[in-house]
């Protein structure tokens, strides 16, 4: 999901892996950025599925499924809040989250058999790799790292005191 051009003044990239339970907990920080500066702030997942979580890869490559279908973050925040489901479960979660917004299954399931979309998640991860990303969730706002799978604690007011910066900064 890296390819979107930046069309607000703040980028924020979230480095993701979609099974992991950190991540799940970082949904409520994305929610509350997006709440409090709406537009100012883009929000960009990027694709970092760690190999202790054996489903996130597919779910990376649904996600991308998902974009494509136009529904990124609706099927984003569903996988999100069954992190722990899809540990145990696997594939199906992917399909019934897509199921349930309406999405395309059978081109879901192609997708995942075709790996058509396995570029963007290579692409993405070793991006995320080059610049220093080691855990998810990993969020990166011009050259400012902060690592959210080392603690989260309060790292909602830290992703806001760098944007207020970055916004303060444009004018």
């Amino acid at each position: 999901m890296s390819e979107s051009t930046p069309a607000a003044p703040v980028v924020l990239d979230l480095w993701c892996d979609l099974e992991c339970p950190d991540c799940h907990q970082a949904l409520s920080d994305v929610r509350a950025v997006r709440a409090r500066y709406g537009d100012l702030v883009e929000i960009r997942l990027r694709h970092f599925p760690l190999e202790k979580h054996k489903h996130a890869y597919a779910a990376a490559q649904a996600a991308e499924e998902a974009a494509v279908q136009g529904q990124d973050w609706p099927y984003i925040e569903a996988l999100l809040s069954r992190t722990e489901e899809l540990g145990k479960t696997g594939e199906p979660v992917l399909l019934d989250a897509a199921r349930e917004l309406g999405l395309d299954v059978e081109e879901f399931d192609t997708a995942l058999i075709d790996g058509r979309h396995l570029l963007i998640v290579d692409a993405d991860q070793a991006e995320g790799k080059a610049i220093g990303v080691t855990g998810t969730p990993t969020y990166v706002i011009g050259d400012e790292r902060l690592d959210g799978g080392k603690s989260q604690e309060g790292l909602r007011e830290r992703i806001e005191e760098i944007v207020d910066r970055r916004l303060a900064a444009r004018g």
